[in-house]
């Protein structure tokens, strides 16, 4: 149950994301004081890297529901959201501390890159069944 929880959640951060950033991106990038106007090269790394973002999200989605799917995709958060949060403590080492919303962002990511490893580190829920075995009904 927990592993669904933190995958789902994890999902629902990544879509939120990759969808405003792909749909909305003038706007996503407004709330944390960045302007990329109307320059079509910002736009298109903008809205390429939020669908990237957002199909992680519809892994973790689908690895919350579907069960054969959990492992991948918790292994999937777990590289996407630390790789996140490893870059943006890199960047703010080389280039200075970003926006407050960024900041914000990163603990965010390094939180649930932790919640992800801790979700495909557990064993499966009918791990404990052994080969060949199923679940009763």
């Amino acid at each position: 149950m927990i592993r669904r929880i933190l995958l789902l959640v994890s999902g629902v951060v990544a879509v939120a994301v990759g969808g405003a950033s792909l749909f909305a991106p003038v706007a996503f990038r407004r709330q944390y004081g960045i302007s990329i106007g109307t320059d079509p090269n910002l736009l298109s790394e903008t809205r390429s890297a939020g669908g990237a973002v957002l199909a992680v999200g519809v892994l973790l989605l689908a690895g919350a529901f579907v069960a054969r799917l959990a492992f991948p995709a918790a292994v999937a958060g777990t590289v996407f959201y630390l790789a996140y949060a490893v870059s943006r403590g890199m960047s703010a080492a080389l280039d200075g501390a970003p926006a407050s919303g960024l900041v914000v962002g990163g603990i965010v990511e390094l939180a649930l890159g932790v919640a992800c490893w801790f979700a495909a580190t557990r064993p499966a829920p009918d791990a404990h069944l052994g080969a060949g075995h199923s679940r009763p009904g």
